[in-house]
């Protein structure tokens, strides 16, 4: 697994990517629609890693029972089911594959009940 993201729900999702690019220096790495809702993702131009950011009224049934007043972590991995297996097997609670807002990924609970999303790498 590789640390791909790192999710920040936000309120203003326009101020927020232009505080992170504007004043922080950060560039847009990609822009994805979800409905009527646009999850952008920024970083730094010379590095991988990067934040997504998700507007809260895209979250507002949230399924998934996400804590949205803290940032999610989103791992990358080359392929979801034998990396859930993996982990259901040694005992961690994990969700069914599936597709989320356009995307195939699942999630897994730690022992003090928060949530990780992964994905399949690009």
């Amino acid at each position: 697994m590789r640390v791909g993201y790192v999710v920040l729900y936000v309120t203003e999702p326009e101020a927020c990517l232009d505080f992170w690019t504007t004043k922080v220096g950060m560039v847009e790495k990609g822009r994805k629609q979800a409905g009527d809702f646009a999850i952008v993702q920024i970083g730094f131009a010379d590095q991988s890693f990067s934040f997504e950011l998700v507007p809260l009224a895209l979250m507002k049934d949230n399924p998934d029972g996400l804590d949205l007043a803290t940032p999610s972590i989103a791992f990358n991995v080359d392929d979801l089911s034998a990396t859930r297996e993996s982990l259901v097997a040694a005992g961690v609670q994990a969700s069914p594959v599936g597709e989320h807002s356009g995307i195939k990924a699942f999630a897994f609970s730690d022992n003090e009940g928060r949530w990780f999303a992964v994905t399949e790498a690009n």
